[in-house]
């Protein structure tokens, strides 16, 4: 029979990524974690994270906005009162589970959305202000301001604030088989993006001219199903600004005889797959071209290593002792966990493969295998996004492993 009354209406919506089985599976893997860390709610105010519990997906992060999930029963999104018909649209949940607060709380310097939304929290019943009550907080997210937790702290005087320490992120680390084919789209758009990125580098072009392309190029997607804006835009530091990460571009051109390192991502329902690849215009230098072939071991290595059971620390230690035989060393770490992802990072700011990191490595976590070698003038930069399977890493987006030279 079909189904009918809440669920129908929740499904109805075709624009949502996943059913609502998948969020509603989610939350109560949230909960559990609630349980364990004794919290009476949550208040969620990093966009991925709103995301990956209800479907939430706007260009709305620059005004405040939350979702509060009780210890049991359903979640509530709050937010500005314009944006609430796209929670409509996006999110999971019913009408009466969205609250949009008036335009007249917007960027002013009096009074803050955020207690209008800890009244209204308390009032529907997803907010509890006595002793005793344990209220998390995420308060290292990208958007939850100094002036939104005081705003909060100040609606909520008897219960406790306490640092949810990415909570939500640590669920979201195991992907579920829906989610990990979002990730194989998101990889091969990766790959036809990097691929259009390295054809397009050529002596003369401007380096706005290459990023347009990119740029062009991760909208357009592959296979016919459409790309997404990635949380970073692409990175393309050329010539002696390659020893440095995270450059973006300019309007000089690129010229015979240097290096561009390209780092960009594929995105597909906002889940994102980083890439990184180098391309020398001209034959290398010897030294980067020494370079090239002790991280394309490396590479190996760590791949070898990035399986169930493994750690980060394990990971990190195979490459730097492949590369460390050639004489290099590289003091960042070697990866991260990777995922949903808006500005300002695609990261999931949870597991990072390097030294000391003993979380223990399972099927369905997914990482970007960021091997970038920033040296004094120049460098390099070779990465494998990779999804842990039962036996070992799936690489989402498997180009050449190798330094592309074009004459």
């Amino acid at each position: 029979m079909p189904e009918t009354g809440v669920l129908a209406e929740r499904e109805s919506i075709e624009s949502r990524p996943f059913p609502v089985e998948e969020y509603l599976a989610r939350l109560a893997r949230v909960q559990e974690s609630m349980a364990r860390s004794r919290l009476g709610a949550l208040v969620v105010t990093d966009p991925a994270n709103l995301y990956y519990l209800t479907g939430y997906n706007a260009w709305s992060f620059y005004v405040p906005q939350c979702l509060v999930v009780p210890a049991a029963g359903e979640p509530q999104l709050f937010m500005r009162e314009m944006d609430a018909q796209g929670a409509h649209y996006t999110a999971y949940l019913p009408t009466e589970l969205v609250h949009g607060y008036p335009e007249d709380l917007v960027h002013r310097p009096d009074r803050h959305p955020m207690s209008w939304i800890v009244r209204r929290a308390v009032e529907v019943g997803v907010l509890a202000d006595r002793p005793g009550v344990r209220i998390g907080v995420e308060a290292d997210a990208p958007y939850f301001s100094v002036r939104g937790y005081q705003a909060l702290a100040d609606g909520l005087v008897r219960a406790e604030l306490v640092d949810s320490r990415e909570l939500v992120n640590w669920v979201r680390v195991v992907k579920s088989p829906l989610e990990q084919d979002k990730l194989r789209v998101a990889g091969e758009i990766a790959q036809v993006v990097m691929q259009v990125a390295i054809d397009h580098v050529e002596p003369g072009r401007r380096q706005c001219d290459v990023v347009a392309q990119i740029q062009y190029a991760q909208t357009l997607g592959a296979r016919k199903l459409g790309g997404d804006y990635p949380a970073i835009v692409p990175m393309l530091p050329t010539g002696e600004t390659a020893g440095t990460p995270h450059l973006t571009w300019s309007d000089l051109p690129l010229r015979s005889g240097e290096a561009t390192t390209i780092e960009l991502a594929g995105v597909y329902d906002r889940y994102h797959v980083p890439l990184a690849r180098t391309v020398s215009l001209g034959p290398p230098t010897a030294e980067l071209a020494r370079c090239a072939e002790a991280v394309t071991e490396g590479v190996q290595a760590a791949l070898a290593q990035l399986r169930p059971g493994s750690t980060g620390h394990l990971v990190q230690e195979a490459f730097a002792e492949s590369v460390g035989r050639s004489g290099y060393v590289k003091r960042s770490r070697v990866g991260y966990s990777i995922g949903i992802g808006y500005p300002p990072d695609w990261g999931e700011r949870t597991i990072s493969l390097r030294q000391g990191d003993l979380t223990v490595i399972q099927p369905g976590m997914a990482f970007h295998l960021i091997l970038g070698m920033w040296m004094d003038g120049w460098g390099y930069e070779l990465s494998e996004p990779v999804l842990v399977g039962p036996e070992g890493a799936e690489r989402l987006a498997p180009l050449p492993q190798e330094l592309f030279v074009k004459t």
